[in-house]
Order: structure tokens, then sequence, then C-alpha cells
């Protein structure tokens, strides 16, 4: 098995490097930071081992940056909730505070070894969907669904409210399909997942020779939404100077493309979302209230998981069936011990995380039984 390892502490560094340099089944190489190791790990790699606080680039981003191609295993001495909650949503295979024990990171290798190893190759390109989500019915959710559908039949901007992992991107697909314009386009971005000197262009495209590397003309998401709906997922990241621009856009649905002063009329629905305290970001002048009333005509809260108990043994029980379509595996269902640890979970992921928690039970599980001990529930944080 080839490893990465990412630590930018030399110390704890040599130290993985020698630990795990006892196990003849291991090949480790070490990298100083993010930027050095995307450089030079390659498809041959089975496992990265990365730290958290980087400098340059710290872990979490380099996670996303490596786009699901590698298990990772999270090692950090400053562990934090907000922390573990932002790696299970990006689909981390563990996440250890240091300082630890070496078997214990072994532990953790070979359990990502032994998922990896039972998963069909012929089927890893299937995305798994969270369209689990609506598969439970609980009070809670019912009220969210209930504006969500009033609010589609009109063009009024949307805001999204909730924790991370609770479903947001769907309700906003959802409220798209059921609106007057589900015949044209459905275009998400990520606010926090673009680089602050490639929003503007993201948005509204630019022009041939804009910039340096500007060698032709290409459309923004405004453009490419004409006639639909744009998703501004993670609104509330977007930097404050750059907002003024989108409520501009906003407000007289026209958009600019770099390099060019020539005016696009643009037709679009609006529904942004955000997991943050967005009227704390007002107060503290990190987001334009007029922008905040200019998307959040409707506001919907969607509620987290723990608050909505009755949807996750179905959502559960649904994404198993989903698993077990997928890999092609017999069979499988959990025990009474299983269901139980489940409702007792606080699930800080949310339906993100115990969608994940499923998939991996259902590999790692040895019987048609997937036991309290297949969750793995206890080593989550």
């Amino acid at each position: 098995m080839k490893i990465a390892i990412v630590e930018d502490d030399i110390n704890m560094r040599k130290s993985l490097e020698i630990a795990l340099g006892d196990y003849d089944e291991f090949e480790v190489k070490t990298f100083r930071n993010a930027k050095e190791a995307l450089k030079k790990i390659d498809e041959s790699y089975d496992l990265v081992i990365s730290d958290i606080n980087m400098p340059g680039m710290d872990g979490i981003e380099f996670v996303e940056k490596l786009e699901g191609r590698f298990d990772v295993i999270i090692i950090t001495g400053n562990a934090t909730l907000g922390r573990a909650i932002e790696s299970i949503r990006l689909g981390v295979s563990d996440f250890l505070t240091k300082p630890f024990e070496v078997e214990t990171l072994v532990e953790a290798i070979r359990r990502s070894q032994k998922v990896r190893s039972r998963i069909p190759k012929a089927k890893t390109n299937e995305e798994p969907s969270d369209s689990s989500i609506f598969y439970g019915n609980s009070e809670a959710l019912q009220k969210s669904l209930h504006l969500a559908y009033k609010a589609a039949r009109s063009d009024a901007a949307i805001l999204l409210l909730g924790e991370s992992g609770v479903g947001k991107e769907l309700f906003a697909k959802t409220i798209h399909e059921h609106s007057p314009r589900r015949e044209k386009p459905f275009v998400a971005v990520n606010m926090a997942a673009i680089p602050e000197n490639l929003i503007e262009s993201e948005l509204f495209g630019f022009e041939k020779g804009a910039f340096t590397d500007a060698i032709e003309a290409k459309i923004g998401k405004f453009e490419a939404a004409h006639g639909g709906t744009l998703f501004l997922d993670e609104i509330a990241e977007m930097p404050y100077h750059l907002q003024a621009k989108l409520l501009r856009a906003l407000q007289e649905k026209i958009i600019h493309r770099l390099g060019s002063t020539r005016g696009i009329p643009v037709d679009v629905r609006i529904v942004a979302a955000t997991n943050a305290d967005i009227k704390t970001k007002m107060q503290k002048q990190e987001f334009r209230e007029d922008l905040y009333y200019r998307i959040a005509t409707i506001p919907i809260v969607i509620p987290p998981l723990r608050e909505r108990a009755d949807e996750i043994i179905p959502i559960a029980e649904r994404s198993l069936e989903d698993v077990i379509a997928k890999y092609g595996f017999t069979p499988k269902s959990f025990s009474e011990d299983a269901k139980n640890r489940m409702m007792a979970y606080n699930w800080p992921g949310n339906i993100r995380e115990l969608i994940a928690v499923v998939e991996r039970a259902a590999i790692l599980s040895d019987g048609e039984l997937i036991t309290e001990e297949d969750l793995f529930l206890d080593a989550r944080i």
C-alpha cells in the first residue's frame, strides 16, 4: 500500500515515516506541504495522511484539491468540531487528534485498505445521491418542504439556511424542478470553492484577452443559467468587495463580462444558501445588508438531522439499499443495536454524514447484519 504523508512539522513527519516504515505492507513517501504533494502525488498512491494546519495551503483545502481521488486520513493537534464536520463533508476516512499511538493510525489505515479492497472497481465511477434526504418524513422537514414548494411557484429569491450536510443543494434543485423554470438550466456555484481572484470571471464570464490566460471568451454562470435557476451556495463566503457587483447584476439583470463594456441581459431565478450566521456577518460588516435583502425575499430554514429523528432510520435503510445496488452486495440489514446507536448519535455532519457512515458500514460488515460496531460511530468526533 503506497501512502503519502503530508506534514509540515519535520519531527512529526520523520516519526511517522520511521514508524510506518516498520510495516512491510506500507510504502511511505513524505511531503513538507500540500502544494508540494499536489505536484507529485499520482494515481499510484492508495492513501493520503495529512495535517490540517500547514503554511500556504491547509489540509481542508488540500483535501478539496484532491477531489476524492484518494482515501484521506486527517491528523491534527488542534481539533475542533467545525474542522471535523468539514472533514466529514469532504469524505475523509478518519480524523485523528494528536498525540495518538502509531497502532491507532495503523488501524485507521487498514480500515481504509479494507474499504478499498471491497469496492468493485467497475462501479467506482458511480456517485452517491443525496436524494435520500426525502426518504424519511418528519414534521420539521415537512414544514420546510411545504414552504419550499409554495416559494417555487413564484420567481422570488430564496435563501436556504442550515448546517452543513442538511441538503441545501437538494432543496434548491427541488425548488427549481417545481418552478415554471424547470425546463431551463439549473446551475450551481459554490462561493467557498472558488479562489477569490476567479469569482468575478466565474460568475460573469470574460472576453478573449481580458487577462493573461484568457485565450478565448467564456460565458459565466449567469449566462449559463439564463432562463433557469442560479444556485449560489455558501453565499456568505463571498468576498465583501465583490458583493456590490453581484448586487448590481441582480438589481439591473444585466452582467458585464470581464474585458467588455457591453451589457448582457440575463434572466435568472436566484436561490442562495449558507451555513453561516449571516446576520452576525452583517453586523460585522462582512456581508452587505442590501444584498441580504435582495437574496432573502423568502428565507427557508432547513432543520438539522438531530431535530428530524423520525427520518434517521428510513434514510439509513434507503441509503443501505442504494449502496447494496451500487456495489452488487448481497442484501444486508441493520441490527436493533445499530438502529438504536444511530438514533442516539448527534449527527454533526447531518444527512451527508449518515450516508457516508452507512456506505462504510455496508462495505466493512462481514455478514448480512450490520452491527453497532460496524457503524464505527464511537471514533467520530
